[in-house]
């Protein structure tokens, strides 16, 4: 996924109100950015923070800039955008870049479970379908180690619950964590902080959900899922 235009960098002032930051462009501007993402951004909304932001000239838009991009030392870049990762894993699939699942039919937002939809039904000409979730994954809280979630999710929670019904009615189903990081090695799901989500993830799993890791390659021309190697996942985090 390449960005729309050329980022431009500058320095956090501050979040509020989920959806708002101000930053202070390199050249001096203050400007206020569009931040796709709900929850608290655990380590990436400190004041003074590197930011990457995408400058738009639409006109019906209030504001004219979206933070994409959290950068730390070491070159180190995080993608706070939570929404690019349909479209990261979107692109991927449909290049056939992921092995266990190269030659299916991509459909994306099928219906399924209790009046949801799921982000990508794939339909193989030897097998069933497989349902798949996608989680971007942006919390780092050990060194090299994601963690999904980063705030209690019951959105999360009822689609594992759908996955695992998606198996008792005979088809495959499937989670993908998106890590949207460039520091991380392994992963796990953090149980201390929503142990409902851990516990729904763990029932899931027992019913044969398949859970798939992807890191991505990220900077400020772009992000894509690095598909070489899935990163292993370790037991939860308990408190």
């Amino acid at each position: 996924m390449r960005f729309q235009t050329d980022l431009i960098p500058g320095t956090l002032i501050r979040r509020y109100k989920r959806f708002f930051a101000d930053c202070q462009l390199d050249d001096g501007r203050e400007v206020t950015a569009h931040i796709a993402n709900t929850g608290p951004m655990t380590g990436l909304v400190e004041p003074g923070t590197r930011v990457w932001l995408e400058p738009s000239d639409n006109p019906k838009r209030k504001l004219k800039f979206s933070w994409k991009l959290a950068e730390f030392d070491g070159g180190v870049f995080v993608g706070v955008d939570t929404g690019a990762a349909n479209t990261i894993v979107g692109e991927a699939l449909e290049a056939g870049q992921i092995a266990a699942f190269a030659g299916a039919q991509v459909r994306r937002e099928a219906r399924y479970g209790e009046k949801s939809r799921v982000d990508f039904l794939l339909s193989f000409a030897d097998g069933p379908d497989l349902y798949l979730e996608v989680k971007s994954v942006t919390l780092l809280r050990q060194a090299g180690l994601a963690e999904f979630p980063d705030t209690v999710t019951t959105r999360g929670a009822k689609h594992m619950g759908e996955l695992a019904q998606m198996r008792a009615e005979g088809h495959r189903a499937g989670i993908l964590y998106l890590v949207q990081r460039n520091d991380c090695q392994r992963f796990a799901v953090a149980a201390d902080i929503d142990p409902a989500y851990a516990e729904a993830a763990a029932r899931a799993k027992a019913a044969g959900l398949e859970t798939y890791v992807f890191d991505t390659d990220i900077g400020p021309q772009g992000i894509t899922l690095n598909a070489a190697q899935p990163l292993p996942v370790q037991d939860a985090l308990e408190s």
